[in-house]
């Protein structure tokens, strides 16, 4: 291995370790806890070698945005490989989608709410935004029904999981009719 080599993967090993330790970070006290100060002394490199890699925490979020969306993408594509018949896959889709925005607080609040730097729908929309969407299309194409495009249903069925996900976590929506309230996402938007 040439020394360039272990130069790109040294640094590429710091990079990931920058954004596992802000996501952990996030998770447990959240994003305001993030600081380029609070990260470099938890990675036992100074601040320099922090902006080395990203000119700021706006970055640092985008990255966290990026690998969530990736794994987004594969919680979905699992559920909804693991369903029979196009009902099941949808619902199985819905849960595992409310379950990651649950279980991901933080992640989810840097893919959707905060300022990571990201451009969605865009031509110039990251591959890992493109497939998180991509992954919802691969099973909600099957149920838009023929007069409505499945890329409009797709935004409009995830909109409402966001809505769903958003309004739970605030507690806007009592926990006790969330299973209601996405068996009646899936009956009414999922034309079978």
């Amino acid at each position: 291995m040439s020394v360039q080599e272990r130069k790109e993967r040294e640094r590429a090993s710091r990079e990931r370790l920058i954004v596992a330790t802000a996501r952990e970070l996030a998770e447990r006290q959240g994003w305001d806890a993030v600081t380029t100060r609070k990260l470099a002394e938890r990675i036992e490199y100074s601040q320099p070698v922090l902006y080395s890699h990203f000119r700021g925490k706006r970055e640092i979020i985008g990255a966290v945005a990026l690998d969530g969306a990736a794994e987004l993408a594969a919680a979905v594509r699992s559920a909804a490989a693991d369903a029979n018949g196009p009902r099941q896959r949808v619902a199985a889709l819905a849960r595992a989608y409310l379950d990651f925005a649950a279980s991901n607080p933080a992640v989810y609040d840097a893919m959707f709410q905060l300022d990571g730097g990201l451009t969605f729908a865009q031509e110039d929309t990251p591959a890992p935004l493109k497939d998180a969407f991509a992954a919802l299309l691969e099973t909600l194409a099957e149920v838009a029904g023929g007069d409505v495009h499945p890329a409009v249903f797709t935004e409009v069925f995830w909109a409402s999981l966001h809505g769903l996900a958003t309004l739970t976590r605030a507690g806007r929506l009592p926990s006790a009719y969330a299973e209601q309230r996405l068996e009646l996402l899936v009956d009414r938007l999922a034309v079978l």
